[in-house]
């Protein structure tokens, strides 16, 4: 999709989730945000060839992770060395990262309100613990569109019933943090398909009183 001179590119790339001695069969969302020059990449997940491929011949001014599972980071080493640009996560998820990667850490740890410009647009950060302590979304408020990560889905929260995840506070960052924004907003998810805040605000009480 483009709007203005910014592209939004999505990548689906397949591979697996390994967590608590279970391994799930994953296809993952890769978002690309820039111009022709320029792009940022958003969860370089399983295939950093064909995300290279999608990059072309733009600089890659930063690789932005939602979290830090394995699906969505293993691929991010090799992804930085085809591309030179830094890796940022945030500081809570560095555990996660180095049960991958015990070896380096991520170049910068993201903080909440953090901002990453890239060609005409910013990219903001915002905090949304729950589906794992770190899980940050990043909001392009010029473009009406959210890269929610496993934060939120269509049809409700990330999953939050392993290691280092839990329900309420998963609810508290989508109830104080993603819902408040725009209804217009476009939701780009780290899994499957796309949503908008007006879609998904009406069912808060559903998904509490479901647990999930």
């Amino acid at each position: 999709m483009s709007t203005g001179n910014i592209t939004i590119d999505r990548v689906v790339t397949s591979g697996t989730f390994s967590l608590d001695g279970g391994t799930w069969d994953v296809d993952n969302n890769v978002w690309i945000i820039g111009d022709d020059s320029e792009c940022i990449v958003i969860d370089p997940a399983h295939n950093p060839e064909a995300i290279r491929e999608a990059v072309g011949g733009r600089t890659v001014k930063a690789i932005l992770l939602t979290h830090g599972h394995d699906d969505h980071i293993s691929s991010a080493g090799a992804f930085c060395e085809l591309v030179k640009a830094p890796i940022h996560l945030h500081q809570d998820d560095w555990m996660l990262w180095r049960a991958v990667f015990p070896e380096i850490d991520p170049d910068v740890a993201i903080v909440d309100g953090d901002e990453f410009t890239v060609a005409d647009a910013t990219l903001k950060a915002i905090h949304t613990p729950g589906h794992s302590p770190g899980s940050v979304s990043f909001h392009l408020p010029s473009k009406e569109t959210l890269f929610s990560g496993d934060t939120l889905f269509q049809g409700g929260p990330g999953a939050t019933g392993r290691s280092y995840s839990d329900f309420p506070t998963i609810i508290e960052s989508i109830r104080t943090k993603l819902l408040p924004l725009p209804e217009e907003t476009v939701v780009l998810t780290g899994h499957g398909d796309s949503t908008t805040i007006s879609a998904e605000k009406p069912h808060l009480d559903e998904w509490i009183a479901r647990g999930h």
